[in-house]
């Protein structure tokens, strides 16, 4: 089996299977958002359905070798690339594939990139800044963001992939 890590479109018939890991993203962002569990138990993600019928919007999955290990939503706005959501599930995480699948990623959409992480988050702290400088050609911008931009204090990078 290869363990290459690689991207794939999320089609329709497998929106259910990206429905279930934004569950398992959502949970491990209850400890730092204010989201609250629907009465069936589950969260809600409201720009699900938007991915599949809306232009300029692409869901991923990250794939191990033939394994699921997480997805990445993007969103292409006037010319720019928006990386709106990016999750690895934990049993894939610290072992190089989140790191493998943001680089072949932004090689996926050469131009403009822009990314938000949560200041609370730690892990996005360390993450994201480490590989947007190993991709980055020229300059990485960096702002800090708060309400009413966003629901927490975060910080956005901006930068270019050649």
């Amino acid at each position: 089996m290869n363990d290459a890590v690689r991207l794939v479109r999320v089609t329709e018939p497998h929106k259910s299977v990206l429905a279930n890991l934004l569950q398992l993203y959502l949970y491990d962002f209850s400890s730092l958002r204010d989201v609250e569990l629907s009465t069936h138990g589950t969260y809600s993600y409201r720009y699900l359905d938007h991915y599949f019928v809306e232009a300029g919007r692409e869901p991923l999955f990250i794939l191990v070798g033939d394994r699921l290990a997480g997805f990445a939503l993007v969103r292409h706005v006037d010319g720019v690339n928006l990386l709106a959501e990016f999750f690895v599930v934990a049993k894939h995480r610290r072992l190089g594939v989140g790191r493998s699948a943001a680089h072949a990623l932004f090689r996926r959409y050469p131009g403009e990139w822009s990314l938000e992480y949560y200041d609370a988050n730690a892990a996005a702290r360390q993450f994201w800044p480490d590989v947007v400088r190993a991709v980055a050609t020229g300059e990485v911008g960096r702002r800090r963001i708060g309400p009413p931009e966003t629901d927490l204090p975060a910080t956005q990078l901006t930068f270019t992939v050649g």
